[in-house]
């Protein structure tokens, strides 16, 4: 029997699983004895490793943190990273972020393309392998991590437990191969808070992770003159962005953004940045006005750097990619939580030293955070030449070539690693978006291209 024939006989069965594994609400949560990183996540490992055992596979599991399944005999062994993490949901799903429910073809869902959908579609790759007898040269390992959105402790216990494989792919990026990422930093801007006579800040929030742009951002303020300043809002350009709520001398304003991947900030609309442009705008003086104008001024709308000194590209990787993915208001400080996307070619040292030159005469402190150093796999490598090929096969598409991102994958954890799919070029982004899905065809496309990646790697 042919992949593809197999591919469709097993076609409701992922559909299926892939519906009920975006059932299980794997955000980040409390931690508990087994359970690293919350409820959510370790019930998501436990589906997978039970479907593994299902499939007949050899499962190893490591202390609730990960686990992996394994087939076919060799010294060698090919690895596939995948992650069954979720980032929070966020507002405005036309369908339940959790229904895993079929609408026209696609099966909508937290996780359905980031990572679940394409985690089952490499577990069936295995399973089709395994029922076609195939006579391995190297073992194929799929390994499961649960902390992949919110820090990696997921890999760093796995990889302390077990000899990295020879080679890997993370089915988490996009089509074709993925042989370079670019640096990852998670830090803070911190600005400490005046008291001001006029306007007192009550609260201040937004965002939800540090790698997603945030939709909604919130401040309450209490003052004295609130009818001057809905004067000056009539006024605001943004209007359509803004909502505001006034109680007393209790003024609430929300303001409303687009979500995307913090990686492609352009794709979306900052909610905390339409927030700082209203209040830039209504504000006549005081501390949080001059917050307000020194975040317009440094961040803003730009999206490269370029606002706060660290403007940084090179011919590899393009350009440098920031985002402002959280706010809040806490012990007199206003915390801003920045996730950067640096040039192969940069360093996070560099970074920070632009910025502290470009805020060197204001008081905005920057609190250093975490650095994953780039990654870049060179195009001539056995494992991007083989996935090239196979890619190319399946799609027709003889066109495209390796390419440099500006996301974080698994890829980056070990030596010899690449991200592979799943998104094809001009292909919708729904990662960390509303109304996330993945097409049932597009899913099928999946298992095809990974079950023959998969026979090729391991010959």
């Amino acid at each position: 029997m042919e992949i593809r024939a197999l591919i469709e006989k097993y076609k409701n069965e992922i559909v299926e699983k892939t519906q009920e594994i975006i059932r299980i609400r794997s955000v980040e949560g409390t931690p508990a004895e087994g359970k690293p990183f919350g409820e959510g996540p370790y019930k998501a490992l436990e589906y997978a490793v039970n479907l593994s055992k299902e499939m007949g596979f050899k499962v190893e599991e490591f202390d609730g943190y990960a686990a992996h399944a394994e087939i076919g005999q060799g010294d060698e062994l090919v690895g596939i990273l995948v992650h069954l993490d979720v980032v929070p949901e966020g507002e405005g799903w036309e369908y339940d972020p959790y229904g895993g429910e079929v609408h026209d073809g696609k099966i909508y869902g937290r996780g359905a393309v980031d990572d679940k959908g394409p985690a089952i579609a490499v577990m069936y790759a295995m399973k089709i392998l395994q029922d076609l007898g195939v006579d391995f040269n190297r073992r194929i390992r799929i390994i499961f991590g649960t902390n992949e959105e919110s820090g990696w402790g997921c890999m760093n216990h796995y990889l302390s437990k077990v000899k990295p494989p020879t080679m890997a792919f993370t089915p988490d990026a996009d089509f074709p191969v993925i042989n370079g990422e670019k640096g990852i930093m998670v830090f803070d801007l911190r600005y400490p808070l005046k008291e001001d006579g006029e306007v007192k800040l009550i609260d201040l929030k937004g965002g939800s992770a540090p790698n997603m742009v945030p939709d909604t951002a919130s401040v309450t303020l209490e003052l004295e003159d609130i009818d001057s300043l809905m004067e000056r809002a009539k006024s605001y350009n943004g209007e359509d962005k803004i909502e505001i709520n006034v109680e007393g001398k209790t003024i609430q304003i929300r303001a409303k953004g687009k979500s995307a991947h913090g990686s492609t900030p352009e794709r979306g609309e900052n909610a905390i940045s339409n927030l700082m442009a209203f209040l830039g705008e209504v504000l006549k003086a005081g501390s949080l006005k001059e917050f307000a104008r020194l975040y317009n001024e440094s961040i803003g709308f730009y999206h490269n750097g370029e606002g706060i000194g660290c403007g940084f590209e090179d011919e590899i990787s393009g350009k440098l990619n920031f985002n402002a993915g959280m706010i809040k208001y806490e012990d007199g400080y206003i915390t801003l939580t920045i996730n950067i996307r640096y040039p192969i070619t940069s360093s996070a040292k560099e970074v920070y030293a632009g910025m502290r030159e470009k805020l060197k005469d204001t008081d905005m402190v920057i609190v250093e955070g975490s650095d994953q150093k780039p990654l870049y796999v060179p195009e001539d490598n056995f494992l991007v030449t083989k996935l090239m090929d196979v890619y190319r096969s399946v799609t027709g598409d003889y066109d495209s070539k390796p390419i440099v991102i500006g996301g974080g994958t698994y890829a980056r954890a070990m030596e010899n690693a690449v991200a592979f799919g799943p998104v094809f070029p001009g292909q919708e982004d729904v990662v960390h978006q509303k109304n996330e899905y993945i097409a049932i065809d597009h899913l099928m496309m999946l298992t095809e291209i990974y079950t023959k990646a998969l026979y090729e790697l391991s010959r």
